[in-house]
């Protein structure tokens, strides 16, 4: 097990129950905070990524993990909180602006990613609904890591890229155009690819409107997918009406809203 030269970073050998300490905990109460994760790699546009997060309703809670930095600030925003090894970060003068109690340093000989300390300090601080932007291009077991992400209990609803807008739909939620529940719909262009990603357990069971080849009748299975299907109206609808399911979208197909 590693262990954070900040002791506010925490291994879970030495907590069980959580990744980040304590003392960074707070319940903010509902689920209308959206919690946002920088991180290295590729990620949107800074014109798009700022225009997306002001458009947002909810209250935004924002963390940059290591590098993730970088993107956050090129967009012109300021991370609530700045977590990681730091060792992919440009240069750590950039921490100097930032309040130290919002800068955890963690050892690089840990066992979890700085993505995934991200997105627990999220949770803990009451986000139940988590995006990552940035993640894309770079090393594939980066991106292996990030995708493995979405196939655990709890997981991210929504991931950006540079190139991609993925969400997660899981049955048993219902929510109006929202990732991480039973449904999804988009406004997108027509010859818009759309693919699909079973995750987590089986059974798995998904309806479609809109689309080229429809998903009812599909027979999910571990290992399968549906590859570059595509959008025949200008409004497609993906439900998950059993198990846990990856879109995939083209960015900025319809745009990132």
């Amino acid at each position: 097990m590693g262990i954070c030269k900040d002791k506010r970073c925490l291994s879970i050998s030495q907590k069980k129950d959580s990744i980040i300490p304590q003392n960074l905990i707070y319940y903010a109460g509902g689920t209308d905070i959206t919690g946002i994760v920088f991180t290295g790699g590729e990620g949107p546009d800074p014109q798009a990524l700022k225009s997306l997060l002001d458009s947002l309703k909810t209250r935004v809670l924002t963390v940059a993990a290591d590098s993730g930095l970088s993107l956050a600030e090129t967009a012109g925003l300021r991370p609530d909180w700045i977590i990681g090894d730091m060792d992919s970060l440009d240069s750590e003068d950039r921490l100097l602006k930032y309040p130290a109690d919002r800068v955890v340093h963690c050892a690089a000989d840990k066992d979890h990613t700085d993505t995934e300390l991200a997105l627990s300090l999220l949770w803990e601080k009451g986000c139940d609904d988590t995006w990552i932007m940035g993640g894309g291009g770079g090393r594939l077991d980066h991106l292996f890591g990030i995708r493995d992400l979405f196939e655990r209990k709890r997981f991210p609803c929504r991931w950006i890229t540079a190139a991609e807008d993925i969400r997660c739909i899981e049955a048993g939620n219902t929510a109006d155009d929202a990732a991480n529940y039973g449904s999804l719909t988009k406004a997108v262009e027509p010859g818009t690819l759309v693919s699909v990603f079973p995750l987590g357990t089986e059974p798995w069971k998904a309806g479609s409107r809109g689309l080229k080849w429809p998903l009812d009748n599909v027979p999910w299975a571990r290992g399968m997918f549906g590859l570059s299907n595509v959008a025949v109206e200008e409004e497609i609808t993906v439900s998950a009406r059993q198990g846990r399911f990856m879109l995939i979208f083209p960015y900025p197909s319809g745009g990132l809203f």
